[in-house]
Order: C-alpha cells, then sequence, then structure tokens
C-alpha cells in the first residue's frame, strides 16, 4: 500500500491529487469519467477505495482519545476541600491506578491513614468481586454457576442452547475485565470489523441504486463504481473529521478554537449528508424532484439495512472478544 502511495504522488502526474480533488469537490465526475473510458488521470476505483480505506481506519486507530474523555487530575485546593468517597475514585480509573491514587492522596495529607485503608479495601473488594457483578449481569456468577445450573439445575431453569451460549460467552467476556476494559475491547473490534461490514454492505447498496434506475440504460456494473467512488468519499470525510477533531483538541483551552472548530465540523457533516443528491443528480441526468424524491427512498431502505448490519456488526464484535 505504502509502494502504491508514493507511486502515485510521484510517478502519475499527480494523479492522486487529482483524484481526491474531485472525489471531494466533483461528486460523480470520477464516475462519469471513468465509465466514459478516460481512466488513465484517475486511480481505478477498488484500488482508490482500498487505500483510502486501510489509511482511515489505520489512523482511527493510532490516533489518542478527545482530551475531554481523559481523566483530570485534581488540583491542590480542590483535593483539600473534597470529601473522599468510594465514587470519587473514578476521577483516577484513566491516568493513574486506584491504589496509587489513593495512597498519593494519603502521603499529602488529603485523607488519613483510616479512610485510605478503608478506600483500599473497597478497591480490593471489587476487584475481586466475581462474574456476577453489577454490568451485564442475568443472575449468574460466573461460568461455573451456569454450566451447574444447565446441568443440575430444574428443566425450569435451564436454558436453550442458543441462551445458554450467548449468557456462556458474556461471562467469559467478563472474566478478569472491568467494566471499563470490555468497552476498550468492544470498541476496538468494532472498529477492526467495520471494513468487513463495509464490503458486506456495498454491493447491497449498488443493488439498491440498480432496483431504482432503469435496467436498460445502466448495468449493475455503473451502479458498483458510483458505490466505490461514494464510499471513498464518506471515509475520506470520515478521516478529515476525525484529523480536525485532533488538532482542535490541542488547543481546547481557547474558546475561539471550539467555535472554529463546531463551524467545521457542522460544515463537514452537512456536507456528508448532502454530497450523495448533487452526485446522484449529475451521474444520472434526472430532474432535481426525480433525484431527491428516489434519494430520500434510498435513504430509509438504506438505513434500514445498515441498521441490521450494524447490529450484527456489534455482536459479531462482541463474541470476538478475547
Amino acid at each position: 500500500m505504502f509502494i502504491h502511495f508514493f507511486e502515485d504522488l510521484t510517478h502519475y502526474e499527480n494523479s492522486f491529487w487529482k483524484t481526491i480533488r474531485n472525489l471531494i469537490f466533483k461528486p460523480s465526475s470520477l464516475t462519469k469519467e471513468y465509465l466514459s473510458g478516460k481512466r488513465m488521470s484517475y486511480l481505478a476505483p477498488i484500488r482508490l477505495y482500498i487505500f483510502i480505506s486501510f489509511v482511515t481506519f489505520f489512523l482511527i486507530s493510532v490516533i489518542p482519545d478527545s482530551k475531554s474523555d481523559e481523566v483530570v487530575e485534581v488540583n491542590e485546593t480542590a483535593a483539600k476541600e473534597q470529601t473522599i468517597t468510594t465514587d470519587t475514585i473514578k476521577i483516577a480509573q484513566d491516568n493513574l491506578e486506584k491504589k496509587k491514587w489513593i495512597a498519593n492522596m494519603e502521603k499529602n495529607g488529603y485523607i488519613d491513614k483510616k479512610a485510605a485503608d478503608s478506600l483500599q479495601k473497597e478497591v480490593t473488594r471489587r476487584e475481586e468481586r466475581n462474574d456476577g457483578s453489577d454490568y451485564m449481569n442475568f443472575g449468574y456468577h460466573s461460568v461455573e454457576h451456569l454450566d451447574s445450573i444447565q446441568k443440575f439445575g430444574k428443566a425450569d431453569e435451564k436454558l436453550t442452547d442458543l441462551e445458554y451460549w450467548a449468557n456462556k460467552k458474556i461471562l467469559l467476556v467478563k472474566k478478569g475485565n472491568t467494566k471499563e476494559e470490555v468497552y476498550e475491547k468492544l470498541k476496538e473490534s468494532v472498529i477492526r470489523n467495520i471494513p468487513k461490514a463495509l464490503f458486506i454492505y456495498m454491493p447491497l447498496f449498488a443493488f439498491i441504486l440498480w432496483l431504482f434506475q432503469s435496467k436498460k440504460r445502466w448495468y449493475y456494473f455503473d451502479h458498483g463504481i458510483f458505490t466505490l467512488h461514494y464510499f471513498s468519499f464518506l471515509l475520506l470525510a470520515s478521516l478529515i473529521l476525525e484529523l480536525f477533531n485532533f488538532f482542535f483538541e490541542l488547543f481546547v483551552q481557547y474558546q475561539i478554537i471550539n467555535i472554529i472548530s463546531y463551524i467545521v465540523e457542522s460544515v463537514i457533516i452537512v456536507y456528508m449528508l448532502y454530497y450523495f443528491f448533487p452526485a446522484h443528480h449529475r451521474f444520472y441526468e434526472q430532474s432535481r424532484f426525480k433525484t431527491i424524491i428516489k434519494g430520500i427512498f434510498i435513504f430509509f431502505i438504506n438505513l434500514f439495512i445498515l441498521t441490521f448490519i450494524l447490529i450484527g456488526l456489534f455482536f459479531f464484535s462482541f463474541i470476538n472478544i478475547h
């Protein structure tokens, strides 16, 4: 991929940048040029999609989370005035290990030894708590407890094969993981599987376009090229949005930067939603009224299909957590 990237930058008379420019600012122009036979001046649709997909998901996976999601350390003045309870420990979950944070609070005189010992015991108790904890709790304390009921329990207590498999999977995922760790692993798994979901979804998207257009004038292949370019744009726009968010987070303390960030994000999101309509109108060469009506129907049909794919993606990602 990197070899192709540098080839596109240096060997093809800037075909890479020409392709990207047209993809962003001239909806459907790449598709029309490609299908008309003018293919040498631009990147091939599949190659373009694979490259943008690779770069987008790679950068999204390595870009740090938003600073707003990180934990801010309590300053000394606030700490001295603060009443320390077990719930207060949550502010130290990300950047400092809880026990070290408590020890540091005791060392600096913010809490006495008795309070520190009590909090340390609470942390230990939470760490040692079994799998029947306060999240995803369906009444089973452990895999052994579930197996015991399934094997020796009464008939009305036993689960079907599917229910047994689902509950066991949940317990195995929870085992040795905190709620936050399960969330992070699920998030990573979802991001890792999104490219697979898009790969499944794109042919369906092209098929829906085929249903709404003239079968004599347009082949399924034509809709497929349009879909590759459209999804390439969506991925590229998502990447640009993520990079802008990362950049603006570096200057989050300035109010003017926050305002600019909000405006830029809004413009990108609105443009992503708007992009399909001019692309659809210019490529299929239909009236604006027909484009809007068909676009609305296509939107809701795809929303319905996408909802099922996302639900499937969520469960597939969950069962693949290790």
